[in-house]
């Protein structure tokens, strides 16, 4: 696993042993960047980090800043260890906490994001479901971009944002979704 594109291209990235996190592969995260373009400047939210592969893209191709959140130990110690190797510690924050619970915090909030990857276990999703519909509207920012990675025989969710694109690549369902 490595950086695709941008100022750290090709640097390799460390995943947490086991088969409790799912990294992105290189080739649906070149295809999610296909989709989105030019991501310069903008603030990332990615609350299910894992290893942190799709937010350290984003940063590697210009966003200004990105929050991480996870709770496995395994997997925040490879997030640490990635932020660092690519020498992003000033860009970014990690937090070991409940991805579902920062959605409900940055919204009481008020916090937006211009973009916003979001890559829970694919276990999760549907009970995941009823919480997006509440949070993720209000969490982006206008003009904003919202990405759902979820498995390849189910459709697209149902959010009050629109759907700008949909394509599935193996077993991954890519879904980007626009606030207009």
């Amino acid at each position: 696993m490595r950086i695709v594109a941008g100022e750290r291209k090709g640097a390799g990235l460390i995943a947490p042993r086991g088969t409790d996190t799912r990294p992105t592969s290189d080739m649906v995260r070149e295809a999610i960047f296909s989709i989105l373009g030019d991501v310069t400047g903008v603030g990332v939210l990615d609350p299910f980090a894992g290893s942190g592969a799709l937010g350290l893209e984003a940063l590697s191709r210009g966003a200004a800043r990105a929050d991480f959140c996870e709770t496995s130990t395994a997997a925040l110690r490879a997030l640490r260890a990635n932020v660092e190797r690519l020498g992003y510690a000033e860009r970014c924050a990690v937090r070991r906490q409940d991805g579902r619970r920062r959605l409900r915090e940055d919204h009481a909030a008020g916090r937006t994001y211009d973009l916003m990857l979001i890559d829970p276990p694919y276990r999760m999703l549907a009970a995941l479901q009823d919480e997006f519909l509440l949070h993720l509207p209000g969490l982006l920012a206008p003009g904003g971009r919202l990405v759902i990675e979820g498995p390849a025989g189910e459709g697209s969710l149902p959010l009050q944002l629109q759907l700008a694109r949909s394509r599935v690549h193996g077993g991954t369902r890519v879904s980007v979704y626009r606030h207009e």
